[in-house]
């Protein structure tokens, strides 16, 4: 479970820092873009109100709250989900990932009311138009993660027994 802890940490801060680094520190706020290595990586302000490419995004708090809570849930879930399964290390990273980086976007919701979003990276001739963040990359590895390393197997690694309380 440390694993788990000390990457939703890490991650968290890392999210956290980037944001205030680019969007703060930058002023991407009121420079829109900034572009870094264009076009493979430009800095793109985006306040997502929504979740994914700005589905459901919408300017109403319920809508806001709603998805604060949604991410809370599901950080929790998988939080439990683990610490009960105790599953083998990559699985702990993932989990770690996934929560640290939906906690990240849920104090932007609570700061906010949205996302700051400001990554953008296209190639080849293809030209994206969505802008992410940290947490988006460390929400998808973590979720993608969890599928590839849990599920097939019990970990190998002997678990501590709990003891029993009177």
């Amino acid at each position: 479970m440390r694993t788990a802890t000390l990457t939703a940490l890490v991650t968290f801060a890392i999210d956290q820092i980037s944001k205030v680094a680019v969007v703060q520190g930058l002023n991407l706020i009121e420079r829109g873009v900034i572009e870094v290595v264009p076009p493979y990586l430009v800095f793109r302000m985006a306040w997502n109100r929504g979740i994914n490419f700005g589905l459901l995004a919408n300017d109403a708090d319920l809508v806001r709250w709603g998805l604060i809570l949604i991410s809370l849930a599901i950080s929790a879930w998988v939080w439990v989900w683990i610490r009960r399964e105790n599953p083998g290390r990559w699985a702990q990273i993932s989990a770690g990932l996934l929560v640290g980086g939906a906690l990240g976007n849920v104090i932007d919701r609570v700061l906010y009311g949205a996302v700051a979003d400001f990554l953008n990276m296209s190639c080849c001739g293809f030209e994206n138009p969505y802008a992410f963040n940290v947490a988006d990359i460390a929400i998808f590895a973590g979720a993608a993660g969890l599928v590839l390393f849990t599920g097939g197997g019990k970990d190998k690694t002997p678990r501590k027994p709990r003891r029993k309380t009177p």
